[in-house]
């Protein structure tokens, strides 16, 4: 055990981390040079695309130094607010973690989130220096900041062009420690990872704490106390490599005939069957959805596909949730929840490219606890559901950090308290950069914040969140009727103080989108049975009049007489259809 070492690279998105993967990699030999390519721990050609690490995957490197032989085990993290949890739980598989920052953007907030992730474990952090090469890089002044957040000095490389990378080895053998345990003991490992494929049933990754795992012994997972036989174990080089035993202290794969990959979480705790007593490694908690939303099929007839999609989407996603629902407007369809909004766009962008569907998402929205007249509290996760008497509601609050250059501080603070955000703190990070931290409500993070903070600081600002609890606050349910008829896909939840505006701007937005019909259409945005906001689409007007050549006045007043009478009936038994197109239009609106 004392020649193995369990790091991870914790990094804001863009600073690097899968760059310097590949430069050790290459360095410990571990792939041949004429099949690394670049990012070559990113599988998924979105991942690559986005610059992102969506599926984390784990590398074992074998390094000759100063005579001896050591075992370096890289335990990839994904990098988004998204997966907080997926990074909490590689970096409880670690010892130690390299903290990358990019030479050119300085520390940013997800630098700061993932530092202290990696404190709460009691991890050995290096922080690192990454970009040194490029023209504009600052590193005095990363430097600076670094030496302020974590006390120590930032070790100096360039992962594209290799320099520093020698000497990185070397800190990494020389200031992780090895990993503690007692292999006589019975087995107890953590699962920080999960996939699946089709031949083989569920691959779990693990990391050995107590004892040791061989094929044939019989497991059993601490949360749900299923009992499994392990088949095949092995390690990541960075194919998976068959082995004899995985000892205290390493890290690999094992298969066990797993069928569900909701059965292997992660977090989860993997025991030894015949000491179903061992107590779980701390820190395990179910994956809960934040962000809700509707997704249907754009041609209905698509709807089967879109469930076999989804169905397989979740193998390889414990974290996806999906109930069936049907909507009068959109016809049938799923009610999903996801971890975030980059989640769900992945989620989106999976399903067109993988399985060729076209889709129609409703506008997301989050998880409100209502409590009722009679004291019962409910969890609406539906706006539809949401009901229009209720005693009080809870809605979800999140604390935002915020890293900002000082010139778009007054932006960015106005911003923020235009989402209803409450400042609880303001920091100088250095001469030049701004924390600002908030608690705003969830449900005004989720849509374009991102968007809108970047585009005020000309893409400078970064943030990060996480949710705290659920606050009381005045919300309600606001709907909107076409022709007297409720769209139920179209309702949303809105604080009261923004529903005249948001009504407002759809039933406008609605009035352009509606063809317009023989009989007049009235379109309502309604809180209960309280009009807030009203459009009119005007009928088409046919000439009736237009046969009659001069005669009588009496004969064109009874042709007219008759047109009001039918578009009378008209509107009284006419039906609006809303065609999806404009609908499409209206969830991007209120985005």
């Amino acid at each position: 055990m004392k020649n193995i070492r369990n790091f991870s690279i914790i990094a804001h998105i863009d600073h690097g981390k899968s760059t310097l993967a590949d430069r050790m990699l290459e360095f410990t030999k571990t792939v041949r040079p004429e099949k690394l390519q670049e990012q070559f721990l990113d599988s998924m050609e979105l991942e690559r695309e986005k610059g992102i690490t969506i599926k984390m995957h784990p590398v074992r490197m074998e390094l000759d130094l100063n005579g001896n032989s050591y075992i370096l085990n890289l335990i990839d993290t994904p990098g988004h607010v998204d997966f907080n949890y997926e990074v909490s739980r590689s970096l409880a598989a670690c010892e130690g973690a390299l903290l990358l920052v990019d030479a050119s953007q300085g520390v940013e907030a997800q630098t700061i989130t993932n530092f202290y992730l990696a404190l709460e474990q009691n991890l050995e952090i290096i922080p690192v220096i990454n970009k040194i090469d490029l023209p504009n890089a600052q590193i005095e002044k990363v430097e600076k900041q670094i030496y302020e957040l974590t006390g120590e000095r930032a070790l100096k490389i360039s992962a594209k062009l290799g320099w520093g990378i020698d000497e990185l080895m070397q800190e990494i053998v020389r200031r992780i420690p090895p990993p503690t345990g007692n292999p006589n003991s019975h087995a107890r490992a953590l699962i920080f990872d999960a996939k699946y494929e089709d031949y083989r049933g569920v691959i779990v990754f693990v990391r050995i704490f107590d004892g040791s795992i061989t094929p044939g012994m019989k497991i059993m997972m601490k949360s749900t106390g299923m009992v499994y036989e392990v088949v095949e174990i092995g390690y990541l080089k960075p194919e998976m490599t068959k082995a004899t035993e995985l000892k205290t202290g390493e890290v690999g794969y094992l298969t066990a005939a797993i069928r569900e990959i909701s059965e292997a979480r992660v977090g989860d705790t993997i025991v030894d069957a015949r000491a179903p007593e061992t107590p779980p490694l701390p820190g395990y908690r179910e994956p809960k959805p934040v962000v809700f939303a509707g997704i249907y099929p754009t041609v209905p007839s698509d709807y089967d596909l879109l469930s076999k999609a989804i169905g397989k989407l979740k193998l390889n996603d414990a974290s996806l949730q999906f109930t069936a629902e049907y909507s009068p407007a959109l016809g049938p369809g799923f009610r999903c929840g996801f971890l975030g909004m980059l989640h769900m766009e992945i989620f989106k962008e999976r399903l067109r490219r993988e399985f060729d569907v076209d889709i129609v998402i409703t506008t997301p929205n989050v998880e409100y606890r209502v409590i009722l007249d009679d004291e019962t509290e409910v969890i609406v996760d539906n706006p539809s559901e949401f009901p229009e008497i209720f005693k009080r509601a809870l809605e979800p609050y999140a604390r935002v950090e915020i890293i900002t250059p000082k010139e778009y501080l007054g932006a960015v603070q106005k911003l923020s308290l235009s989402r209803r955000g409450i400042q609880t703190r303001f920091q100088f990070l250095d001469e030049d950069t701004v924390l600002f931290e908030f608690e705003m409500p969830l449900s005004e993070i989720i849509f374009d914040f991102h968007d809108r903070l970047k585009s005020i600081s000309r893409g400078y600002a970064s943030f990060d969140y996480e949710i705290i609890d659920y606050r009381e606050s005045d919300v309600v349910r606001l709907d909107f009727l076409i022709a007297g008829e409720r769209i139920d896909a179209l309702s949303l939840v809105v604080h009261r103080d923004e529903a005249y505006y948001t009504g407002r701007k759809i039933a406008e937005k609605l009035r352009k989108e509606i063809p317009r019909q023989l009989f007049e259409v009235s379109i309502q945005a309604a809180i209960g049975k309280k009009i807030i906001a009203k459009e009119r689409i005007a009928p088409i007007r046919k000439d009736v009049t237009a046969k009659c050549y001069g005669g009588d006045i009496t004969r064109k007043r009874k042709l007219l007489e008759k047109q009001k009478e039918g578009k009378k009936k008209l509107k009284r038994i006419g039906k609006v259809e809303l065609p999806q197109e404009a609908f499409l239009n209206i969830v991007k609106a209120e985005e």
